[in-house]
């Protein structure tokens, strides 16, 4: 079905000021967004409060509003412009509650303007944790037990039932906010106080913690004629328990098995097609139990995320492009590949490559802060790194942290004994990946750092590699350092200077010299989606050491 030519003008609402827990990447969907259906002839209407973002300039749309984001700016601007749709699903959690409370005060219907992307049902069952449980039971889909309370009484009575440790999820927030682990009762009345006045609607789920579970999430996208792709899947190395923001990840999946794979794929468009009749992207969690492979659903969002930006960046493939194409009425099949432009826009991107994203925390900044990560986020931004292993994209995003790491080695700062160490990664904080390393430095086994962290041990057996290169290295001088063990370390991800810092006695300059003159240099290979079985007109490159 072509593009629906009813609409000339659609509202695109911003996700509002930067805070912590919420970083940016709704700025580089809705940036996507204003240029897709410009490029439509669409007229772009576009608010978001936060006037330091690349979607307010004014070369991204039509007409840029720098106003809070409630209903009053909403109404002033449908009054001042003939709009025919709005586009809530590219500012986060800020633009769909901002949609929901003006479908409930009529707005929408007043100034016939229609919502596309989403709708008003699939919003409230996504958002609204008793509904999404109700949904979930009605298709077949697990969940862990759970049950909404709207007071700390009504909290207090199913805790008392299923026991601890619980999770707190409030209804309608965004970054986790107010969410958070009980794991004794004197925590209990703290933390559902806490949940319900974060809730707009005043109103938690109080549900089974399903800690040390690992953790998925799926990218999707589906067009009117019912047609679902799943653009990314994408795994938590840390287990259940923290926040996907505060998480690092890997994608694709690197200790999925096949049969789960598609399990998780089979239930992720299930879910989706069981949320509404609707155009656009989603984003579907999945926790899944190390032992048995038993899969529950945690949530589904009817929007792109920052996991969507993500995975735009990681395949390729623009989902909030695409996503906007799919809003005003295209199918998958009619749109265009942008990297190919010979292929459709129906297909999955394959990889071969491998990106680790690592969060940026600031807790330096805020002195007597809670370092501890959980339900909450507490990042305030990200760095994503590619690869041609786990071990080399992970040490190319621990050297772009800006925080004196030189890949997974923070050379000269632990002082702990293997017994603290041990003692310091069950419970998990910013720097934990750099504490497993020196762990495993000290000869603390994997099996023991797995059954501390809930961390599966592929990857722990990945940094157990970085140190046994680490240990090779630290042998040689620069003059003795084998040809074929540099080459290896370069491939697995250390950079010069932190070979140099291993080896001590001798400079990045040398080490920069010794491999040039062995002709172990950068090659640059290609983003192109397809794992070039197409050729890719607009490709994006990463070096590596090939």
């Amino acid at each position: 079905m072509p593009r629906d030519n009813s609409i000339k003008s659609v509202l695109i609402i911003g996700s509002g000021p930067i805070v912590i827990g919420q970083a940016c990447e709704f700025d580089y969907s809705g940036s996507q967004a204003a240029r897709s259906l410009r490029e439509e002839g669409i007229k772009v209407i576009l608010i978001n409060s936060n006037p330091a973002t690349i979607m307010t300039d004014p070369m991204m749309a039509d007409r840029v509003y720098l106003l809070p984001l409630n209903v009053d700016s909403i109404e002033k601007i449908l009054t001042e412009n003939q709009i025919d749709a709005v586009l809530p699903t590219m500012g986060g959690q800020t633009a769909l509650n901002l949609c929901k409370e003006a479908d409930e005060l009529g707005i929408w219907e007043k100034y016939n303007c229609r919502l596309i992307g989403v709708d008003v049902a699939a919003i409230d069952t996504a958002e609204d944790r008793e509904k999404f449980r109700q949904l979930m039971v009605k298709i077949g889909m697990a969940v862990a037990p759970s049950r909404v309370a709207n007071s700390v009484l009504e909290g207090k009575e199913f805790a008392q039932q299923i026991g601890f440790p619980l999770v707190i999820r409030p209804s309608f927030t965004l970054g986790g906010s107010g969410g958070g682990f009980v794991h004794s009762k004197d925590e209990l009345d703290e933390a559902l106080n806490r949940g319900l006045t974060a809730s707009p609607m005043h109103e938690v789920l109080v549900e089974k913690a399903v800690l040390g579970w690992k953790e998925y999430e799926l990218e999707l996208l589906r067009d009117q004629a019912d047609n679902v792709v799943i653009i990314c899947t994408v795994e938590n190395v840390d287990p259940m328990g923290i926040h996907t923001g505060d998480s690092i990840t890997v994608a694709p999946a690197m200790t999925l098995s096949d049969t789960a794979f598609q399990e998780m794929r089979n239930k992720a468009i299930l879910m989706m097609r069981s949320l509404g009749n609707f155009s656009g992207g989603c984003n579907v969690q999945f926790a899944q139990n190390p032992e048995t492979e038993e899969l529950i659903a945690v949530e589904i969002n009817p929007r792109v995320s920052r996991s969507s930006a993500l995975a735009s960046k990681a395949t390729g493939y623009p989902i909030a492009k695409v996503a906007s194409k799919l809003a005003i009425g295209y199918n998958l099949d009619e749109l265009k590949n942008q990297i190919t432009q010979t292929t459709s826009a129906y297909f999955e991107p394959a990889l071969d490559y491998v990106i680790v994203k690592v969060p940026r925390w600031n807790f330096d900044k805020f002195k007597g802060g809670n370092d501890t990560l959980g339900l909450q986020m507490k990042s305030v931004g990200e760095v994503m790194a590619i690869g041609r292993s786990f071990t080399e994209a992970l040490q190319k995003a621990c050297q772009s942290l800006e925080n004196d790491a030189l890949g997974l080695g923070y050379y000269g700062k632990s002082l702990m004994r293997s017994s603290e160490l041990i003692e310091y990664i069950k419970t998990p904080k910013w720097d934990r990946i750099f504490r497993i390393k020196d762990a495993l430095m000290q000869g603390v086994t994997v099996k023991t750092i797995a059954q501390a962290t809930g961390i599966d041990r592929w990857f722990l057996f990945q940094i157990q590699k970085i140190c046994d290169l680490e240990k090779q290295l630290s042998k040689y001088t620069i003059e003795t350092l084998p040809e074929e063990l540099l080459k290896e370390a370069k491939k697995n991800g250390f950079g010069d200077e932190q070979i140099s810092r291993i080896m001590r006695n001798c400079t990045e300059e040398q080490v920069y010299e010794k491999r040039k003159a062995l002709g172990i240099t950068r090659v640059y290979k290609m983003v192109d989606t397809c794992s070039a079985e197409f050729e890719a007109k607009t490709p994006y490159f990463y070096s590596t050491f090939e």
